[in-house]
């Protein structure tokens, strides 16, 4: 899997001005959580949790001011099930009256939720005087998820993808995002799941894909929900940096969902069947119903045995002590489980129907159905599926990991210190978004909605609606449009219907500035935008005008320059003005149209005709575009965000948190730390190389100082706190320091003795080399000099006469006695050897051969003989050649101008020394 990311998917190039590189995903489930990594040099892969699992259950829960989260919560939640919280996702943004949050409620009597008066929300009383909302514990969950990854990178991140439902409204979504923002976490984007999904599917198969497009269905049953997406492949040609490249892309074109189905709804009814078959062996007078800690033990054992009965036909469910110290045990067949669901089996296919009625496509055009989810391994879920789309389903994607791994190559996309190549996605709207506004007309007052956002609409997207009608102050609404294509309980999910309330301002003073004979109004333009992570944005609103104005060919540069400094040094405000795209072609003026007439017309006056005047012909009329921004003032009709002051005591409440349990986890590793130390010093005393090397008094306090540690912490020591542990352990390792060293010291001087005799061979073998190279018969071919070659083999010298005399001196000495022959002091002597023999290899790589003038006599003795020899060759040839200059000519065996010996002087050579060092 590494390779095929790294081959496939991903190059990734390190900028060293960032300071932290790494980014990470979250696949937050509503039963699991996942968190993928990339970093530098790292290729995409899963963080591991603190059990070296890749998944962690998303729980969390609070117990004797101690904070768990994942498998430890869920064992706290099986005693206490009040004071773990899991399945939290589907409880954002919602009022004490959704109808989901009624649903949970039913599911989990155990929990109080109360409603938050000052928001419109919901809150879990934990205590007393400790409420919860879902932003606080989900934010909770992401800080674990950002530790994991952090641990995994070994290095700080900030930055994340996070996948959500795509059936997420906007009050959802944002909610998810100020959870993010109580983690520390920077959201690149927040990304449908089946589109992380999608990602993952098509970067393995990239080279598959033309300008033909393929469709993939991605059929996901999770904890809580299922949805069925439908998804196109092709390549397309952009021409973002000035040429024409070609990329994938993948276009969610139809989605279906139901948030309701999904593995938790068979668990709960598996559970409440096991209930039932307690209560009706009678093993005890008490109703299994009303024990939350019992029905918290059975919640357990039906997701074990609803996993096994996926593969198996039948399976004992037991819970020992399930009530009453009563055992309980029960066969559960494959059959009794379908038959306990029959009526979910109902909805499966309807997701898929869904997804292809919003694409306005049928099932023929499917190239392939994929399995996404857990939910999907029920036998009878896939044989309902596969006769509803009529073909096989593809079973070859990790169904765990495939959106955390999608998500994460979009963190990597979107980050600055990564590039991996480009995989265009085009997301879709589930939810239509419109404008409503009030216009009047003869028969009165008339509501006017306009569609902003349609459904199956693709995003990010950007779009401006033009009111032309209004020259005063009004206000609009952001509803949502007609969702009747969903069911009837879908459209009670989604909450509020109205997002918003726009006001305008000031709509009369712009028209007022931007009002004359030479300007028209375009409309007062209202700018949105859908970003990447599905939230709708007002961007800006402003009165738009076309003006048309005289412009002189004879205006050069400096006029307008001129105006430009006027404006920027005290010149009056002005609106924006932005020059139209396309040349247009003026309009008439008033002047023209007599001139036009009167050509048309030879019967006018001579005294009409010579008042009318052509227009100069060095002047002409332009059309510019000017801007005045309108003050807008957006109320949100929906459950609000946290306010700053809500928002800063969430913080300061996970603050606490989060220091309480670092110093929880800075106790625990200290207590831990200081018994195994105390474990390992008694039993390292019975070892025949610490007997030898410690004296009997040494033995002897190490020995008290130990066990009275011991019996301090077995006693009055369990209550302590980190820096009493960690002053401790430090007194113990001071006190066995040098018990240690001695050790260690023996143990590792054999094999240091050994290095240090090798380097002295090596320097020997070099020595001889070096004399051959010294002292030859030619003075020119020396490449050492005697002090050199002297200095060498006098240290090569001392060091076997220093080690010979240390190592005798060693032996003299017992093992208890302070050492002598230490470690440091031969690798220092290895060292010095080192860098001698370096520095004569570097001198013989730069060497080159001296260059020596001859006599002058001999050199025109030679030249006259060879141009004798080449007088006698040319009269032999009947040839004239002519005589080279002897300047040119060069003896064999002579450097050319410039050579000359490279040689290391003295300051170059303590300068390799200290470097060395």
């Amino acid at each position: 899997m590494k390779i095929a990311w790294g081959i496939i998917c991903c190059t990734i190039w390190m900028f060293s001005y960032c300071e932290s590189l790494a980014v990470m995903s979250v696949d937050l489930g509503s039963e699991w959580m996942k968190v993928g990594i990339v970093s530098p040099g790292v290729p995409m892969e899963i963080a591991l949790n603190k059990e070296s699992k890749r998944k962690t259950p998303a729980v969390i829960s609070f117990r004797d001011n101690m904070r768990l989260f994942g498998e430890d919560a869920q064992t706290v939640g099986i005693r206490f099930p009040k004071n773990a919280y899991m399945y939290l996702l589907d409880l954002l943004g919602k009022d004490i009256d959704h109808p989901l949050v009624k649903l949970y409620r039913e599911r989990f009597p155990y929990y109080d939720i109360v409603e938050d008066k000052e928001r419109g929300t919901i809150l879990f009383k934990h205590d007393t005087d400790v409420y919860y909302s879902p932003e606080e514990l989900i934010a909770q969950l992401l800080g674990k998820a950002k530790e994991f990854a952090e641990q995994g990178a070994r290095q700080r991140i900030k930055e994340c993808v996070i996948t959500v439902p795509g059936y997420f409204n906007q009050v959802e979504r944002k909610a998810l995002l100020q959870a993010a923002q109580l983690a520390d976490l920077k959201v690149l984007q927040l990304i449908n799941d089946y589109t992380a999904v999608a990602i993952n599917y098509g970067i393995f198969r990239i080279k598959d894909f033309n300008e033909t497009a393929q469709y993939v269905m991605f059929y996901d049953m999770g904890a809580t929900s299922t949805t069925a997406a439908l998804v196109s492949y092709q390549t397309v040609k952009t021409k973002e940096r000035g040429y024409v490249e070609t990329h994938p892309q993948l276009s969610i074109i139809g989605v279906g969902f139901d948030r309701t189905l999904g593995g938790l709804e068979i668990q709960l009814r598996l559970q409440k069947h096991l209930a039932e078959k307690f209560n009706k062996v009678k093993k005890t007078k008490n109703d299994v119903f009303k024990n939350p800690r019992a029905m918290a033990k059975l919640f357990k054992e039906a997701g074990r045995v609803k996993n096994i009965l996926s593969a198996n036909a039948e399976h004992y469910a037991q819970v020992e002590g399930l009530l009453d110290e009563e055992d309980f045990k029960v066969l559960v067949t494959r059959e009794d489980l379908e038959n306990l669901i029959e009526d979910l089996f109902e909805r499966v296919g309807k997701p898929v129907e869904q997804a292809l009625k919003t694409a306005h496509l049928t099932k023929d055009i499917i190239g392939q159905v994929v399995l996404v989810g857990a939910g999907t391994r029920v036998r009878k879920v896939q044989e309902i599926l596969q006769k509803v789309v009529g073909q096989d389903l593809a079973k070859n994607l990790n169904t765990d990991e495939a959106a955390t791994l999608g998500a994460v190559y979009k963190a990597a996309d979107l980050s600055t210190g990564f590039q991996v190549k480009k995989f265009l996605t085009k997301d879709a709207v589930l939810y239509p978004i419109q404008v409503v506004f009030e216009r009047e007309t003869p028969e009165g007052v008339r509501q006017v909605k306009r569609t902003l956002f349609g459904l199956m609409n693709p995003y990010p997207q950007k779009k401006i609606i033009t009111f032309n009608k209004y020259t005063t102050d009004f206000s609009f609404e952001v509803n949502y449009a007609d969702l009747d294509y969903l069911a009837r309980n879908e459209i009670a999910s989604v909450g509020g219907l109205n997002l918003s309330e726009v006001s305008l301002t000031g709509v009369a003073d712009a028209f007022k500035k931007n009002s004359g004979d030479n300007i028209e109004t375009k409309g007062i333009k209202a700018h949105f935008a859908m970003d990447e992570s599905g939230i709708l944005n007002l961007i800006n609103v402003e009165l738009v005008v076309e003006k048309t104005v005289i412009e002189s060919e004879e205006e050069g540069t400096f006029s307008k320059l001129g105006s430009t400094i006027s404006k920027l040094f005290g010149g009056e405000e002005k609106p924006v003005v932005e020059e139209p795209e396309a040349t247009q072609k003026p309009e008439e003026t008033p002047e023209e149209k007599p001139v036009k007439e009167q050509s048309k017309n030879e019967t006018e006056s001579d005294n009409k005709n010579a008042t009318q005047k052509e227009p100069p012909k060095d002047v002409k009329p332009k059309i510019i575009t000017l801007k005045e921004p309108i003050e807008a003032a957006e109320k949100f009709l929906t459950i609000g965000k946290l306010t700053k002051k809500q928002f800063e005591e969430s913080l300061d409440k996970l603050g606490k948190l989060d220091k309480t349990e670092k110093e929880f986890n800075r106790r625990a590793t200290a207590l831990n730390n200081l018994e195994s130390f105390v474990i390992d010093v008694q039993n390292k005393l019975f070892e025949d190389d610490f007997v030898a090397a410690a004296t009997e008094d040494e033995v002897k306090k190490i020995k008290e100082s130990c066990s009275e540690v011991s019996d301090w912490l077995y006693e009055d020591g369990s209550d302590a706190d980190a820096d009493t542990y960690e002053k401790k352990l430090e007194t113990l390792r001071t006190l066995t320091n040098d018990l240690f060293s001695r050790v260690w010291e023996h143990n590792e001087r054999p094999e240091a003795l050994n290095a240090l005799t090798l380097s002295l061979n090596h320097s020997s073998h070099f020595l001889t080399t070096a004399k051959n190279l010294t002292k030859t018969t030619n003075p020119e071919k020396d490449v050492f000099t005697d002090v050199e070659v002297e200095s060498l083999e006098k240290l090569i010298k001392e060091t076997g006469e220093w080690k010979e005399k240390m190592i005798d001196e060693q032996n003299k000495l017992k093992k208890f006695e302070p050492i002598k022959l230490t470690v440091r002091s031969i690798v220092d002597k290895m060292g010095a050897l080192d860098r001698e023999v370096k520095y004569l290899l570097n001198k013989m790589k730069l060497w080159r051969p001296k260059k020596v003038d001859k006599p002058k006599e001999e050199v025109e003795k030679k030249e006259a003989e060879k141009t004798d020899e080449e007088d006698a060759k040319a009269s032999e040839e009947e040839a004239t050649v002519e005589t080279p200059d002897p300047a040119t000519n060069s003896t064999e065996g002579d450097l050319k101008e410039g050579d000359e010996e490279i040689q290391p002087t003295k300051s170059e050579k303590s300068e390799t020394t200290h470097t060395e060092l």
